[in-house]
């Protein structure tokens, strides 16, 4: 481990009041405040009205695509879709040249090479201009296999070239109250993201909050992925309905921040699936500025993991330049 990680561990061991075992950790989870899923629904649905000025409605729009994952998890995927997608990722719109790029790429972990390839001398960190390549991995969707299984999953993708790992949890083990087990999974799945140069690929631990049924659910597995390491949390796989909602990402903003507040540690942030237009988008990102404020809104700390997203928002940025809305052939499908 780096000496960060050795002293985020530090922090989650004092934070868990002892080792990681299941009998401390279902203390402290079962130990949080039960969410006010009437209060919280409240709050996230306030916080989707606020409106935005026109002037602001431009950044907005730029910041939305600086911040997506663009995303084909297909059992059709073939090297020319994802390449298709590496040109779309770096000239979303031909026509405006102005337009940013997104933040990254994701595939599963096979097509990682063909991303890495396509990209060439973009390939780097989005904060930097750049676009990463993000692969899901410990058998993804539904994380159903050994763990050895998903340790080879990740470190076959991290040594193709990936810059950032989605994996799963495992949800049957966390419905069993088995945390000690899905505590250690993503421990073990933060270090096969170890490089040869001792840096690590980014860990986004993915909840799939659709399985998880309560809001204390979501909340508690929030809890425990940070304390395990991960360096995001993501609301879902896009593969279970529903997938990331407004309230259920506040609930995980919510934890964040008082993470935040209790180690001076940030972590990010991914609601991903569903998530299809400019509204819904700008919704996200009032949600986030009110809730941990407005220096999350960098791909380092936000992530829309999205498909179809962009093409919506560049519609919308066409609108604002032009006056009107181009016919559906405007954007390209992928």
């Amino acid at each position: 481990m780096t000496g960060t990680q050795i002293v985020q561990r530090e922090q989650a061991l004092s934070v868990i009041g002892g080792e990681a075992t299941d009998a401390n950790l279902r203390r402290f989870l079962h130990g949080i405040p039960g969410v006010d899923a009437v209060g919280l629904e409240q709050r996230a649905a306030g916080l989707g009205t606020r409106s935005i000025k026109t002037t602001s409605k431009k950044w907005a729009l730029d910041r939305i695509i600086e911040l997506i994952d663009l995303t084909t998890l297909e059992g059709a995927d073939t090297r020319g879709k994802v390449r298709s997608l590496v040109a779309k990722a770096l000239t979303p719109d031909p026509s405006d040249l102005s337009t940013p790029r997104v933040a990254a790429v994701c595939v599963y972990g096979d097509m990682v090479p063909h991303a890495v390839e396509a990209l060439g001398s973009a390939h780097g960190d989005p904060d930097a201009g750049g676009i990463s390549v993000a692969a899901v991995a410990t058998a993804f969707p539904s994380g159903r296999s050994s763990r050895s299984i998903k340790l080879e999953d990740t470190s076959d993708a991290v040594s193709a070239g990936a810059d950032e790992i989605d994996m799963v949890i495992d949800r049957g083990a966390f419905l069993m109250g088995r945390y000690g087990d899905v505590y250690d999974e993503i421990v073990a799945v933060k270090e096969a993201c170890r490089r040869t140069d001792g840096t690590y690929a980014h860990l986004k631990v993915i909840l799939e909050t659709g399985e998880l049924n309560t809001y204390d659910n979501v909340r508690r597995a929030s809890w425990l992925a940070i304390l395990a390491g991960g360096d995001f949390i993501k609301t879902s796989t896009g593969k279970v309905a529903p997938a990331a909602t407004l309230p259920v990402t506040l609930s995980m903003l919510e934890v964040v921040r008082d993470w935040h507040k209790l180690t001076g540690q940030k972590i990010g942030v991914k609601p991903a699936g569903g998530i299809r237009t400019s509204k819904d988008a700008i919704k996200y990102l009032v949600t986030v500025a009110e809730t941990v404020g407005e220096e999350w809104l960098t791909p380092h700390l936000f992530r829309f993991g999205a498909s179809s997203l962009l093409n919506d928002v560049l519609l919308q940025r066409q609108k604002m330049t032009t006056g009107h809305y181009s016919g559906p052939d405007y954007v390209t499908i992928d």
